[in-house]
């Protein structure tokens, strides 16, 4: 059984807002509605979703012109964290994504750590480009060198 409902956000893998899409009964009922994502297809619905649409189309555009600016900002920035190393230059421990975005924040850049894209921590000494997604279709670079504390 599926239902047709009107996505009020973008929702990954689904679908913009506004799209009218079919999705099983279960995920509208259980995730989609209660989560105020999304709306049933009316009429009277058709219609509110073209209000919200308006406004919300607006703030997008400023969420992602700031996005931008913090993309190009990120680009050339590049940060040192310092770990204790052991013999053969091992690292004690790693280097995660809420360290980044703490060294970040020392900065003056305020970044989420799940926005910064780490597949696994880092775990060696050396220079990694770090990509950050900061808006659904920007991702800024930045260069992360681990280095051996004093």
């Amino acid at each position: 059984m599926s239902i047709e409902i009107i996505l009020r956000e973008h929702v990954e893998h689904l679908g913009d807002r506004g799209e009218v899409v079919k999705v099983a009964n279960g995920y509208a009922r259980n995730f989609l509605l209660p989560r105020k994502l999304a709306l049933v297809v009316t009429e009277e619905n058709k219609k509110q979703i073209e209000r919200e649409r308006a406004v919300a189309e607006a703030r997008e555009a400023t969420e992602r012109n700031e996005a931008l600016a913090l993309a190009q900002k990120l680009t050339g920035v590049e940060i040192a964290i310092a770990r204790r190393v052991g013999e053969n230059q091992v690292l004690f421990g790693s280097v995660t994504s809420s360290d980044i975005a703490e060294a970040l924040a020392v900065l003056q850049f305020t970044v989420d750590r799940r926005k910064i894209q780490l597949a696994e921590p880092l775990k060696a000494l050396g220079e990694y480009a770090v990509p950050v997604k900061l808006f659904r279709d920007v991702v800024g670079q930045l260069t992360v060198k681990v280095v051996a504390a004093q």
